[in-house]
């Protein structure tokens, strides 16, 4: 599977839930966009302004595992800290000794009722269908959220 160099994500088909597959040029920016598509679920990212950040570091058994948990966290902290996010940097993604681990920082703003217009509610990560690997031009992986 082949992507643009600038698309960072797209929607697939599903009937109940919402499935995309985000891109990067290395692993960490597809998890970057796997979160930023996540939210582009939820509300438009482009109304969120970035003006505070949270820290998340996570370890997991194996990348599958650490998509995830990732989606997972972020969705925590965006449902109880009340804030929308349209800014994530992961400073580090690793697998070493049969664990994974990553470092990311987030940004965004405190929920604002009369800017941010939220859609779709997502309730949760999934594995359903769950695919990370290579492509020509970097790294993809496809995710499915429950809503």
């Amino acid at each position: 599977m082949t992507s643009s160099t600038d698309q960072k994500f797209e929607y697939l088909e599903h009937t109940a839930d919402a499935k995309f597959i985000a891109y990067g040029k290395t692993l960490k920016e597809a998890f970057e966009n796997a979160a930023l598509a996540m939210m582009n679920v939820m509300i438009d990212t482009d109304t969120v302004q970035n003006v505070h950040s949270e820290t998340i570091e996570l370890n997991s058994a194996d990348m599958d595992a650490l998509l995830f948990d990732w989606l997972s966290e972020v969705l925590f902290v965006f449902e109880v800290e009340n804030i929308v996010f349209n800014g994530f940097i992961i400073d580090i993604l690793e697998q070493q000794e049969g664990e994974c681990h990553l470092v990311a920082r987030l940004f965004g703003e405190p929920i604002d009722l009369s800017v941010h217009k939220f859609d779709t509610e997502v309730k949760a990560a999934t594995y359903n269908d769950m695919h990370i690997g290579q492509t020509d031009n970097g790294w993809m992986v496809r995710a499915t959220v429950d809503t």
